[in-house]
């Protein structure tokens, strides 16, 4: 019955399940320490690198009219959201943005004769900043 023997358990010394215990002990205060120094805070995008979300400002008669109420209209990467648009338009114009809202457009056939095709879709972001400020997008 030798060859059955490989398959009975063996029993697990006390002397190796201590020293795990002591392993398990010394790293959770090292990690406590690090917890209590204080929240780390991830940033969405850094200082002047507010080119990176923000593609063009997109020029419309639509947008024309929304720039009288301090309404300002981007066109954004398809995966920026609220925030990295928010900061990206304060370190690229310096100006406080008051809320963002975010529309995706969709993509649409076109066809031109015979030939079909499809206009791509977008994304494009409306910044309301504060009273008083402004954005030059166009020189008028």
């Amino acid at each position: 019955m030798a060859i059955l023997d490989i398959f009975k358990k063996k029993p697990v010394s006390s002397v190796k399940f201590k020293k795990k215990e002591k392993k398990a002990e010394q790293i959770k205060p090292e990690k406590k320490a690090a917890k209590e120094e204080g929240p780390k805070i991830k940033k969405a995008i850094k200082i002047g690198e507010g080119y990176r979300i923000l593609k063009t400002p997109h020029v419309a008669e639509k947008a024309s009219d929304l720039a009288e109420k301090n309404q300002y209209t981007f066109r954004v990467f398809p995966r920026a959201n609220k925030t990295d648009v928010k900061k990206a338009i304060e370190d690229a114009y310096g100006v406080d943005v008051v809320s963002v809202r975010i529309i995706n457009v969709s993509a649409k056939k076109r066809r031109l004769g015979k030939t079909k095709g499809i206009k791509p879709g977008y994304k494009k972001a409306i910044a309301k900043i504060k009273e008083g400020q402004k954005i030059e997008v166009l020189p008028r």
